[in-house]
């Protein structure tokens, strides 16, 4: 996927400027796809130029304006095209699991500290996620949502369930690991 497309994902979930859309990166987008500011401004200006997105100064007290990004009839064109490519599914590529098999050849038990260290990255990531679903959610019994915010869960609720499913393989590898520990 391209910065590009998920900057215009965004920008029509809610037009914003560099700043604004660097934050939702942080908050929500960036839990699938990450962007520097810098790299977020680069693609906005390149946008801009290539008549994807639309400009306007806004205009603030004790401030220099801001410039506030939205999406352009071409911006929508490219993002519509880029829906209906098909795309093939992601290889995982997976440090730690080249590891675990390496580890067989070394000390399996030396790397258990490391695990323990992804295990706790993962736990940190699922609690944010699930704040991240109680704040922008709420409760299932407040009704149904609107396409746009179902769509938005849809792909949150697939973070949750990725980090659920690592955390099970890392108790699996922790509980493997602890088995050669306790043979030494």
């Amino acid at each position: 996927m391209a910065l590009d497309h998920a900057i215009l994902v965004s920008l029509l979930e809610k037009p914003g400027s560099g700043y604004e859309l660097a934050r939702r990166f942080e908050r929500s987008i960036g839990y699938f796809w990450t962007a520097t500011h810098q790299q977020i401004y680069r693609v906005l200006k390149r946008m801009e130029s290539d008549g994807w997105v639309d400009v306007r100064d806004v205009p603030q007290q004790g401030r220099p304006d801001k410039k506030e990004y939205s999406v352009a009839g071409p911006g929508r064109d490219a993002l519509s095209a880029w829906l209906h490519e098909p795309i093939e599914p992601e290889s995982v590529r997976h440090d730690l699991a080249v590891k675990i098999r390496g580890a067989a050849f070394d000390d399996p038990a030396a790397l258990i500290g490391e695990v323990e260290r992804h295990r706790q990255a993962h736990t940190d990531r699922l609690a944010h996620y699930l704040a991240g679903e109680a704040r922008d959610f709420g409760e299932p019994s407040a009704g149904p949502l609107d396409a746009e915010r179902e769509l938005q869960h849809a792909v949150l609720r697939g973070g949750i369930a990725y980090e659920r499913m690592m955390l099970a393989w890392l108790d699996d590898v922790l509980a493997t690991l602890a088995r050669f520990e306790a043979a030494r």
